[in-house]
């Protein structure tokens, strides 16, 4: 079995360890030694909330050096995760951090540099890799010809309050990686350029960005267009959002939640070509979102094997929210290869 630290004791927290209370093979794998926050009564009140006899404290690198744990979970502030994550590894431990991976392109270069020489793996959660429409639309993908395009909505109308009000880039930077991440996972290329544009609405509630639109190019000549909000009432997609992908010989809908389908080219005349449906067959059992990724990085510490979401492979996504932020900042196409 292996122990866990998790640092950062807010609202999220109740999801990771009721996770690892509730999912067999992370309640039998992983005991929780301790939480930290820099409010020590938020650290003692989730302990009390999850029944957990664990120690508890405000400093980190103290209670690292008090449990030696195997694991920690960084479910802190993005503006600290640089240092927590630093401070874990160079404690030994192996860590899964919540997105986004850094703040920065030169933070995530350093973290993935500093998990290589640590030995020790950096992960980062992207739930979305972990959802059965993803994973069924994976598998489907060769059905419709070589891969063209993918389309992305994402509209919502979501009252946070709290730190995204205040956030410059909310919308790119504190979301649109999930659909950028899961994008990419899905393309199985990499991304070479961007166009974006971001706006705040009338009417919006946050100080800025809650809206951005942006054209990805992909190697291969794929594209990607992302169109979202986070101020848009009224019609919400999908949290997952709304999606769109095309191939030489068909294309799949998915509305992000349970509605999945397939048409592909099944004649040679006319003026539309006859569509065939093509069955999406169930994915196989999972354990699904945050679970599903915590599940992960622990056969992958056990196997010693790269996570699915590990950080030499998140900061490809995280350089897609950066190179969109800078194309909506400078008005001009933002060129990936240099990133």
């Amino acid at each position: 079995m292996k122990t866990a630290v998790l640092v950062g004791c807010g609202a999220m927290s109740d999801g990771w360890l009721k996770a690892l209370a509730e999912v067999p093979e992370l309640a039998t794998g992983i005991r929780v030694t301790g939480l930290v926050d820099l409010d020590l009564a938020t650290a003692k009140s989730r302990a009390e909330k999850h029944n957990l006899t664990v120690a508890t404290g405000s400093d980190l690198g103290a209670m690292l050096e008090a449990q030696k744990p195997d694991l920690v979970f960084d479910l802190v502030i993005p503006a600290a995760r640089a240092e927590v994550v630093k401070t874990a590894l160079a404690h030994g431990a192996h860590v899964l951090s919540e997105k986004p991976m850094a703040n920065t392109m030169a933070e995530a270069q350093a973290l993935v540099t500093f998990a290589q020489q640590a030995g020790r793996l950096h992960a980062v959660i992207q739930n979305r890799r972990f959802l059965p429409g993803i994973r069924r639309i994976k598998a489907a993908l060769p059905q419709i010809g070589a891969l063209t395009a993918v389309h992305v909505d994402f509209f919502i109308g979501a009252h946070f309050g709290g730190f995204r009000d205040q956030m410059d880039h909310v919308l790119l930077l504190d979301m649109a990686i999930h659909t950028f991440d899961a994008a990419r996972w899905i393309i199985d290329r990499q991304p070479i350029g961007v166009y974006a544009r971001e706006t705040n609405p009338k009417g919006s509630w946050y100080k800025h960005g809650a809206s951005a639109d942006a054209l990805f190019d992909f190697e291969g000549g794929v594209t990607m267009t992302y169109r979202g909000s986070w101020c848009a009432e009224g019609a919400n997609t999908a949290w997952e959002a709304s999606w769109r992908i095309i191939g030489t010989e068909g294309t799949i809908l998915w509305d992000g939640n349970e509605g999945i389908t397939c048409h592909r080219v099944a004649g040679d005349e006319g003026f539309f070509r006859p569509l065939a449906p093509v069955a999406i067959p169930p994915a196989p059992p999972m354990v699904e979102g945050h679970a599903g990724v915590i599940l992960d990085f622990l056969r992958a510490v056990e196997s010693r094997t790269p996570p699915l979401t590990q950080g030499a492979d998140n900061i490809r996504s995280l350089a897609m929210v950066f190179a969109a932020i800078d194309s909506a900042t400078s008005g001009a196409r933002t060129d990936m290869r240099p990133l």
